[in-house]
C-alpha cells in the first residue's frame, strides 16, 4: 500500500505532466491554427498538430482522472464525500474534454473541405465556420470550468486535511477563484481576462514541485473533522 508522502509525489508527478501538455497544446499546437488569419486557412495545413492537440487534450482528461483516483484514498480517509466529490468532477471534466477533441477535429475538416473548394463554394464556410468555431470554443470554455471546479474541491481538501502547507493550498484557492471568474465571462458576453490565469499556473508549479519533493505530510497539530 502506498503511503500517503508516496501518494502525494505521484500527484505531484501527473501535475506536472498535465502542465507541461497544456503549455505544449496551447502554445506550441494550436497558437499557429488560430493565428491570422484563422482556423479555416491555417488548420489544413497542419493536419498532424490538430491531430495531436486533439489527442493531448484527452489525455490532459484522463491525468485529471488519475489524479482523483490517487487521492481518493487518502481523502477518503477524512472525507468520503469530498473524495467522491473530487472523482465526480474529474470525470466530468474529462468528459467535456472528449467533446472539445472532436469539436477540434471538426474544425480540421472544415478546414480540409475549405482548402478543396472553389469559388462560390467558398461563400457558404464564413458561416459554417462560426457555427463550428463556437461548438469548439464553448466546449473549451465549460471544460475550464469543470476543470477549475474540480481543482477547486482539490485544494480545499489539501487545505482541511493540512496535506500541503496552508499558505500554499489557501494561494492555490484563491488562484482557482480567480481562474474560474476568467473563464465563465465568455458566458456572459465579455472577453477573458488572461491575466487572471496565471496565477493558477504558477501555483500549479509550486504545488507540484512541493509535492513531488515533500510528498503529503499531516501536520502534528492537524485533526481529522
Amino acid at each position: 500500500m502506498r503511503t500517503l508522502e508516496q501518494t502525494g509525489r505521484i500527484i505531484g508527478v501527473l501535475l506536472l505532466i498535465q502542465l507541461v501538455i497544456g503549455i505544449t497544446v496551447n502554445f506550441a499546437l494550436l497558437d499557429p491554427i488560430f493565428a491570422a488569419p484563422g482556423f479555416l486557412v491555417n488548420a489544413s495545413a497542419h493536419p498532424s498538430k490538430m491531430a495531436l492537440a486533439a489527442l493531448l487534450g484527452i489525455v490532459t482528461g484522463a491525468l485529471s482522472v488519475g489524479v482523483a483516483v490517487t487521492a481518493f484514498r487518502a481523502f477518503r480517509q477524512s472525507s468520503q464525500a469530498m473524495a467522491l466529490w473530487f472523482i465526480a468532477m474529474a470525470v466530468a471534466g474529462f468528459a467535456v474534454d472528449v467533446v472539445e477533441s472532436i469539436n477540434l477535429m471538426s474544425l480540421l475538416s472544415l478546414s480540409e473541405a475549405y482548402a478543396k473548394a472553389s469559388g462560390a463554394e467558398r461563400d457558404l464556410f464564413p458561416s459554417l465556420r462560426i457555427i463550428v468555431a463556437s461548438a469548439r470554443n464553448w466546449a473549451h470554455y465549460l471544460g475550464l470550468i469543470t476543470g477549475g471546479s474540480s481543482l477547486f474541491v482539490f485544494y480545499i481538501a489539501l487545505l482541511r486535511f493540512a496535506l500541503l502547507p496552508r499558505v500554499l493550498a489557501a494561494f492555490g484557492m484563491a488562484a482557482v477563484l480567480l481562474q474560474l471568474t476568467a473563464v465563465t465571462m465568455p458566458l456572459f458576453g465579455h472577453d477573458i481576462v488572461f491575466a487572471m490565469l496565471a496565477p493558477l499556473g504558477v501555483v500549479q508549479l509550486m504545488a507540484a514541485g512541493w509535492m513531488m519533493v515533500k510528498g503529503w505530510r499531516v501536520e502534528s497539530n492537524y485533526a481529522r473533522t
